[in-house]
C-alpha cells in the first residue's frame, strides 16, 4: 500500500505542475494570437462552404436547412396552438 500512496502523491505533485504550466501556456499571448487566426479562418471557410451547400441545394429545388427550420418553427407554433386549443375544450367539456 505504501507504493501505491507513493505514486499517487507523486502523480498529484505531478498534475498540479503541468496544469499550472499548461494554464500559463494556454494564456500566453504566442498562443492565442494564432488559435484566434486560426478559429477566425476556420469559421469563415465553415461559413463559405455553408453558403455554398444552401445555394446547390437551392439550385435543385430542394430545401436548404434554413428553409426546413422555418418549416419546423411553423410547425411547432401550430402544434402548441392545437394543443392550448385541445385544452380549452377539454376544459369547457369538463
Amino acid at each position: 500500500m505504501m507504493l501505491w500512496d507513493m505514486y499517487k502523491k507523486g502523480f498529484y505533485a505531478w498534475e498540479g505542475a503541468t496544469a499550472k504550466l499548461l494554464e500559463q501556456w494556454m494564456k500566453s499571448p504566442l498562443v492565442l494570437g494564432p488559435s484566434g487566426a486560426l478559429l477566425t479562418a476556420t469559421m469563415k471557410a465553415k461559413a463559405q462552404t455553408d453558403r455554398a451547400v444552401a445555394t446547390w441545394w437551392g439550385a435543385w429545388g430542394l430545401p436548404t436547412k434554413r428553409d426546413q427550420e422555418r418549416v419546423m418553427h411553423a410547425l411547432n407554433q401550430l402544434e402548441s396552438k392545437l394543443i392550448d386549443l385541445e385544452e380549452k375544450i377539454e376544459s369547457r367539456q369538463g
